[in-house]
């Protein structure tokens, strides 16, 4: 009996040992800052070369007409965009007085330091950051066939990188000066 007895209070100890522990432990959940990928614009003020996301995806506008107010009280915008990923059209029709969604769309200069084999890119920015976390898209993409043929002909690239909706595509180059 008195071995069991030592047993349990050193569990109850231990156990109270360790709840003093966890007290003095602290857990965080992280995540993004909340910003939105979207800002809310009316249909009737996007114009030509402003960015809309139409049917889903993040476009540049551009061609915009309006028509009248009809029998039902509300103008109508049909606004037609080209995506800034793929390239490919899209077009929308909503009344003028409605919301659509506008996307933020960042640029960002790296200079290009390495091709990996398998077309991952080694990047880095004004600050001296490296990234490796971007891909060229070989078959389907003349700039960026084009970026790998200057890369192999020993040319400093400077890559301008296209942010927008949680989607990162490398979009242009020039050689550094």
């Amino acid at each position: 009996k008195k071995k069991k007895k030592k047993i349990k209070k050193k569990i109850v100890f231990i156990i109270i040992l360790n709840i003093s522990k966890m007290e003095n432990d602290h857990y965080f959940n992280t995540g993004d800052a909340g910003a939105s990928d979207t800002i809310p614009i009316q249909a009737g003020s996007c114009k030509k070369g402003s960015f809309v996301v139409l049917k889903g995806n993040p476009c540049k506008v551009i061609e915009i007409t309006t028509s009248k107010t009809g029998k039902h009280g509300h103008a109508k915008a049909n606004i037609t965009g080209i995506d800034i990923f793929t390239g490919k059209k899209y077009q929308d029709i909503s009344p003028t007085s409605h919301n659509m969604m506008q996307p933020i769309v960042a640029k960002k200069d790296y200079q290009l330091i390495q091709i990996e084999e398998d077309g991952f890119l080694s990047l880095m920015d004004e600050d001296g950051t490296i990234r490796e976390d971007l891909c060229l898209d070989i078959p389907n993409d003349e700039i960026h066939v084009k970026i790998k043929e200057d890369f192999e002909a020993n040319k400093e690239l400077i890559l301008t990188v296209l942010k927008c909706m949680q989607k990162e595509k490398v979009m242009s180059s020039k050689e550094m000066s």
